[in-house]
């Protein structure tokens, strides 16, 4: 047991982007997730929604996972576990409705178990290995969320009367918010978004606006926030083996892109420095064979 001083670029985002169907959970998502990386092909995207993410493909190589019923706990975890695998680098979850409300979800297997209130004590265990999956992911992960329609009629500016279409209550488990870094809420077929939790403080009583990669490399800059590069520089340059070399590159993961032609240069002076050891090494062993070549003609000789 040991205590140690939080640092801010060990920090896994875990974001939510909830809202009524139509509003643009994917696509943000997506975008969200894009100016995090910077690599559409360090992105992997667990669909449930119908391979609505194909629809997206034109954005960049991202990785689709189809995700098909049963949607039970277990099922979600595996595909979180082959994305991990893969070595994606954001996840985006769409959606974690399904979990709880879907064909094979947790409303379902209560259902199927009898509906009686002491049967949530089977479901509960299997619902929070799920979240713990989310948690304690090596990656960032992005969840979308539905949330309930309503409509409300509403006077436009030419006096005309209008149908409005807005969510309403997410359909997930309760508590799941407290869970997440950052939640955005959208709020129209716009793709507006308000935040309803913000513990980065970035977007907290800002006007509503529209979700783009510049949010995400936002959210990025606010990890690598108390990183000194020159501190990160002078570890790099400290470290005298290949291995150790492999530490950092995985250490300060966020700052990969930065720190990756430094780590190619140290190792570049690591393997030429164990060459010229190498070679000394070798000329040294070869001189004092011959020494000994010598000494045992001269001794010779003198016979």
């Amino acid at each position: 047991m040991q205590l140690q001083q939080t640092k801010r670029h060990n920090v896994k985002l875990r974001l939510g982007i909830s809202g009524a169907s139509g509003f643009g959970k994917t696509y943000s998502a997506l975008q969200l997730a894009y100016g995090m990386t910077n690599d559409w092909s360090k992105i992997a995207v667990i669909d449930t929604e119908n391979s609505s993410a194909s629809l997206y493909s034109d954005l960049g190589n991202f990785n689709v996972l189809n995700l098909k019923p049963p949607f039970c706990p277990e099922r979600y975890i595996r595909a979180i576990e082959t994305c991990e695998k893969a070595g994606m680098k954001v996840i985006i979850i769409d959606s974690i409705t399904h979990e709880w409300q879907g064909d094979g979800g947790c409303l379902q297997i209560h259902e199927q178990l009898g509906g009686r209130f002491q049967d949530w004590a089977k479901i509960k265990p299997r619902h929070q290995k799920f979240i713990d999956a989310i948690l304690h992911s090596g990656c960032h992960i992005i969840t979308t969320t539905r949330r309930k329609t309503d409509y409300s009629m509403d006077t436009g500016s030419n006096g005309k009367s209008r149908v409005i279409k807005h969510g309403t209550k997410e359909i997930t488990s309760d508590g799941f918010e407290y869970e997440l870094t950052v939640n955005f809420e959208l709020i129209n077929e716009n793709h507006l978004c308000k935040v309803s939790k913000d513990r980065t403080n970035l977007f907290q009583g800002k006007p509503e606006f529209v979700i783009t990669s510049d949010t995400g490399k936002t959210l990025k800059a606010w990890c690598n926030q108390g990183i000194s590069l020159e501190q990160v520089r002078q570890e790099i340059n400290a470290t005298t083996t290949l291995e150790g070399l492999r530490h950092l590159y995985q250490k300060y993961d966020v700052l990969k892109e930065q720190i990756k032609p430094l780590i190619i240069e140290r190792k570049t002076e690591i393997e030429n420095t164990s060459q010229i050891v190498e070679n000394k090494d070798i000329i040294n062993s070869k001189t004092i064979k011959n020494n000994g070549t010598d000494n045992r003609t001269n001794s010779t000789s003198g016979q």
